[in-house]
This record gives C-alpha cells, sequence and structure tokens, in this order.
C-alpha cells in the first residue's frame, strides 16, 4: 500500500468471517471472509436483503461483536484480539452510531441526550462541550427544543438529536442502521438531507444501511451483501470487484 493511501484508509477488512454458536451442532457462519477498504471521507450504503449479514457486518464495524477470524483495522490498528476496554475505548473515539430507533434517554433533555458521548469518554461535560452541543443542536435546527424530553418530540427532531449525539465527538465515522426506516417520506428525506450535508461540512464518512433503493443511489458508494458475502461494491456507477471474487 502506498503510504498516501494508508493515511487516507480509515478501515480495512481482510478475511473477515462470523460464526455463531461456536462448536455445537447448530454453528452457523454467517460471514463468509469479507474483504472491505473504507476511505477517509466516503458516503456509503450498505444494502441487502434480511438475513445476508449486512447487520452483523456492521455491528462488527462498529466494535459491538467480535469477528470469528480475519483482520479488521480501524485507523491502522487492528482490532481482532484487542481486550474490551480497549474496545470501547476506540468505539468512543472514533465511532458514531444512528439506529433506525433513536435509543435517545427518555429523562434526559435533548441537549443533555447530545452531551452524553462527552460525559461518558471524560466523566464530565465541560463548558466548551456543552457550548458545542447547543451550537451543534443549533445547526440540525433544533435550536428551540435544547430542553424539551424526547417525548416532547417529532420522530423527526428525535432522529435529528441522535444524529446530533452521533457527531458531536467528531468521530472519522458514524454508522448509521436504518436512520430514516421509521419515519415518514418527508422526516426521511430531512433526515438524509442533514446526513449529507454533516458529511460535506465536516468531513466524517457515513456508512448507512439501506432498504431504499433511491436514498442509496443519491450515496457515493454502495455495497451489497448477499449471503454472507460482499457481493457488489459500485461506485460511480463502476463494480469494484469482480463477479469471481463475489
Amino acid at each position: 500500500m502506498e503510504p498516501a493511501e494508508a493515511a487516507t484508509e480509515l478501515i480495512a477488512l481482510q478475511g473477515v468471517r462470523k460464526s455463531y454458536n461456536l462448536g455445537l451442532p447448530g454453528q452457523t457462519e454467517v460471514l463468509h471472509g469479507i474483504d472491505l477498504r473504507l476511505q477517509r471521507g466516503e458516503f456509503v450504503a450498505l444494502m441487502g436483503p434480511s438475513g445476508s449479514g449486512k447487520s452483523t457486518l456492521l455491528n462488527i464495524l462498529g466494535l459491538l461483536e467480535p469477528m470469528t477470524a480475519g483482520s479488521y483495522r480501524l485507523q491502522g490498528e487492528e482490532m481482532n484480539g484487542m481486550d474490551d476496554t480497549g474496545l470501547t475505548l476506540r468505539r468512543r473515539q472514533t465511532l458514531g452510531f444512528v439506529f433506525q430507533f433513536h435509543h435517545l434517554l427518555p429523562a434526559f433533555t435533548a441537549l443533555e441526550n447530545v452531551t452524553l458521548p462527552a460525559m461518558m469518554l471524560h466523566g464530565r461535560v465541560s463548558p466548551a462541550a456543552q457550548r458545542h452541543a447547543q451550537e451543534l443542536l443549533a445547526d440540525v435546527g433544533l435550536a428551540a427544543a435544547l430542553h424539551k424530553r424526547p417525548a416532547e418530540l417529532s420522530g423527526g427532531m428525535q432522529q435529528r438529536v441522535a444524529i446530533a449525539r452521533a457527531v458531536v465527538m467528531e468521530p472519522p465515522l458514524v454508522l448509521a442502521d436504518e436512520p430514516t426506516g421509521n419515519l415518514d417520506q418527508a422526516s426521511s428525506a430531512e433526515v438524509f438531507a442533514l446526513l449529507r450535508r454533516l458529511h460535506a461540512q465536516r468531513g466524517i464518512s457515513f456508512v448507512v444501511v439501506t432498504h431504499d433503493a433511491h436514498l442509496a443511489a443519491r450515496c457515493d458508494r454502495v455495497l451489497e451483501v448477499v449471503d454472507g458475502r460482499l457481493y457488489q461494491d459500485t461506485a460511480n456507477g463502476q463494480s469494484r470487484i469482480s463477479p469471481s471474487s463475489a
């Protein structure tokens, strides 16, 4: 790998496999040797039918569950074999998460939900972190909702709070699992436009799981997982993998 390429590479997976029920009669392999590289600044759609392994792949990317075999290098550092403490720290420092269901804490205000990552990483929320969270909520159109709790917000507004929480620590990568799947069409379009704007303005990489082909078509790169294998990898209309490798 050339030095310039190494400097821009965010994730490198090689031969990643994942099995469940290891050593038991029901042992099942759901990922069959995934090779994948993601560069800084990419906006990627991850697609595939139910049961294809895309959610498992996203969980491995998010350091939420371990791989069975293979290599996962995050910003050049090997994740396979790292202990739970190290994985938790890398997850908090490097990754943001947005889910279909926002997972906001109902007793916390919008501002308190957004400052939660700083509290978890540093054990406190500094005045600077508080101001940054306020500015970010204003940037996503929620300046008037700082002190409202999730139950007082619409679904689209709740998801915008969740997005602000995901990017507040300026992570290099945000993983979004069906972020518009629980929203109506208008709110879905607004949330997707917000993700694209944050990507453009802040240089954050995004991997977005979606079943919506129209949204995927608006991403810079589309990965399709079928039967636990990377079946298609398309950027700018050009396939990056050969049929034989799929």
